[in-house]
């Protein structure tokens, strides 16, 4: 990944704080789109309407204030596509199994040839209680967290 620092000013390509901002033809209509991309990114992080000009054929130029108000947003939605990939790959939930409270936790590793998830319990005081390597569908839910617990711990599937 190359890092551009290189600002432009143009009026379909604009590139300044880590974003670039490239107005392109909309491929649905006869109208206009700009795409965002993070500095190093070779996928538009966002890609949106662009208003026409005044001579409706042509798009609008990109200005300062458009380009400020499209890093905003753009910055916004890859925020909020980190925290849902996250939330998707890191779940945890705490259950009373006989008398002790235990937190457990599903974290799931998205490797393409072969994904798989860790399935691990800890105690009121952080202490590790278990850790065992489940399938990237294993279904963290209170059910399969008690049986787990109660169990004692077993790889899910095994008798304990």
């Amino acid at each position: 990944m190359t890092e551009f620092t290189e600002k432009i000013q143009q009026p379909r390509l604009w590139r300044d704080d880590g974003w670039t901002a490239r107005v392109i033809k909309n491929e649905d209509d006869d109208g206009w789109a700009v795409a965002m991309f993070k500095d190093g990114e070779t996928e538009a992080a966002l890609v949106g309407p662009w208003t026409m000009g005044r001579d409706k054929k042509n798009p609008k130029p990109l200005d300062g204030n458009a380009f400020s108000t499209l890093v905003k947003t753009a910055s916004e939605f890859v925020r909020r596509s980190e925290q849902q990939l996250h939330a998707s790959l890191h779940q945890s939930i705490t259950v009373t199994a006989g008398s002790t409270r235990v937190a457990v936790c599903l974290d799931i590793v998205p490797d393409e040839d072969n994904p798989y998830a860790m399935l691990s319990a800890r105690d009121e005081g952080d202490e590790l209680l278990a850790e065992v390597r489940v399938a990237s569908s294993f279904k963290l839910n209170r059910s399969s967290a008690v049986a787990w617990a109660e169990g004692g711990f077993a790889r899910p599937g095994e008798c304990s």
